[in-house]
């Protein structure tokens, strides 16, 4: 693992920024965790973030808050993500998310079963970041 993956796949929180067709950033704090050299992010299918990486891979990546505050002299990282719909995927950053967050990802999921039979409600997907460096100041 590289020196890239390893710290931001120890942060607590990590802003993920995927990029609108005319360029522009949006930004969402997310989970993440580390799966040998790739970067993993759980997320609901058919959102923003799903839906800009379908046109682009480009993502960016900084330490932040639970809120998505990031410090100033936070380091920024540029990577390639793509979106996986599939059973396998899904279990594997499930894994790696339990794994890291332990309690706190597990009791989130206690609901989902039941969560899951509600109409409207949307599945799961993986983001796989790859390719992460360190972008300079």
């Amino acid at each position: 693992m590289d020196d890239a993956t390893r710290f931001l796949g120890a942060q607590q929180y990590v802003e993920l920024t995927t990029f609108r067709r005319n360029g522009k950033g949006v930004s969402t704090p997310v989970w993440i965790a580390p799966d040998g050299e790739d970067l993993l992010v759980v997320t609901v299918d058919d959102t923003g973030k799903t839906k800009r990486l379908a046109h682009t891979a480009r993502v960016e990546l900084r330490p932040c808050s639970v809120r998505g505050e990031v410090a100033p002299d936070a380091p920024r990282y540029a990577g390639r993500a793509s979106v996986h719909r599939d059973a396998a995927a899904v279990a594997r950053v499930k894994r790696a998310i339990g794994a890291k967050y332990g309690w706190w990802y597990r009791a989130l999921t206690l609901v989902e079963p039941v969560m899951d039979r509600l109409p409207g409600r949307k599945p799961r997907a993986s983001i796989v970041v790859t390719g992460v460096t360190r972008l300079e100041p």
